[in-house]
């Protein structure tokens, strides 16, 4: 019997693949719990709308990474700080000031998305990994300044 798994099942697959299974596996087990359903011309068809409309959006949100990732390639972002003798800040910056920094100048990135190791706790310039989507990455540079300059 022919199934489309809806959930991922262990030793069968995973969610939305198309599977032959024994008729006694599927109406006693993967149907009653609601793990499955027949794989019917129906089923198969709004299963194809959404692996579409899936594709879609992914295709979409690719497109608005890449247009983010080129305005902000190169861009430089000035962070204002207090700071002792020999350049050392009073605290750090961490990735929730160079977040609020871009949500200012009309970027809105995640704070997760900012890709920082160690928090920046000198003053001058430091390059700072963006990555906006999985296959998307860019780099700012921070620009790290006492209040008084």
């Amino acid at each position: 019997m022919k199934i489309i798994l809806l959930q991922d099942v262990k030793g069968q697959g995973r969610q939305g693949e198309v599977k032959e299974v024994s008729e006694g596996y599927a109406r006693n087990f993967l149907l009653p719990k609601g793990l499955a359903v027949e794989a019917t011309d129906a089923a198969l068809q709004q299963l194809k709308r959404q692996k579409d409309n899936v594709q879609k959006k992914q295709a979409h949100e690719l497109a608005e990474a890449k247009a983010l990732a080129a305005q902000l390639e190169g861009r430089e972002v000035l962070l204002r700080v207090q700071a002792g003798e020999g350049g050392r800040l009073f605290g750090a910056i961490t990735t929730k000031h160079i977040a609020d920094s871009l949500h200012e100048t009309g970027f809105p990135v995640d704070k997760k998305k900012i890709l920082l190791h160690d928090p920046i706790k000198t003053l001058g310039f430091h390059d700072v990994q963006v990555k906006l989507h999985p296959e998307v990455t860019t780099t700012l540079k921070i620009h790290v300044q006492t209040e008084s300059e």
